[in-house]
């Protein structure tokens, strides 16, 4: 069975943006699984992003309150077919991540994260992958916004980085 799933993280609204660009509601619309990495700012976006999903897995971001902090996790986890996922809005610093991410999420297989903005797909030494989607609506110093799209097809993973044109 093959499952699909968007990654999202960073969205911020309004604080950089009025809403979520519609290739972002598209693709939360075609996804069997949506996943948001936290820093959300309001609640009418969770409230928008969790409606629209068959099935929703989202933790809360350092720019969060505390409305989001009693509905969502600090971490998140869940299964698909034998693949072990969690999230968790920050990881820390970029150097040394896989090391620090494989003794703090041994049990785990995929680690969706967020907060720098820039997306990432590593595999640590023990062999956890990393994504980050960036941010749909803030790239910072990223050449475009981004979320990611991932397919599951039994143990294996097809991961694709999506630009997304913030103002449409």
């Amino acid at each position: 069975m093959t499952t699909t799933m968007l990654l999202l993280a960073d969205t911020h609204i309004p604080a950089r943006a009025r809403r979520l660009p519609r290739a972002v509601l598209d693709a939360i619309d075609a996804s069997d699984v949506v996943v948001h990495a936290g820093d959300w700012v309001d609640i009418a976006t969770l409230d928008l992003i969790e409606s629209r999903s068959r099935e929703f897995h989202g933790v809360y971001g350092n720019n969060d309150g505390p409305e989001h902090r009693e509905r969502l996790p600090e971490i998140a986890r869940f299964t698909v077919g034998n693949l072990r996922f969690a999230v968790i809005h920050e990881t820390g610093p970029a150097g040394k991540r896989e090391q620090r991410m494989d003794r703090v999420f041994a049990d785990t297989d995929v680690l969706i994260f967020g907060h720098s903005h820039i997306p990432w797909d590593t595999v640590t030494p023990r062999g956890l992958r990393l994504l980050n989607p960036g941010s749909p609506t803030d790239r910072r110093r990223q050449p475009a916004c981004t979320m990611m799209s991932v397919r599951i097809d039994g143990g294996a993973l097809d991961v694709t980085l999506i630009p997304v044109n913030r103002d449409e």
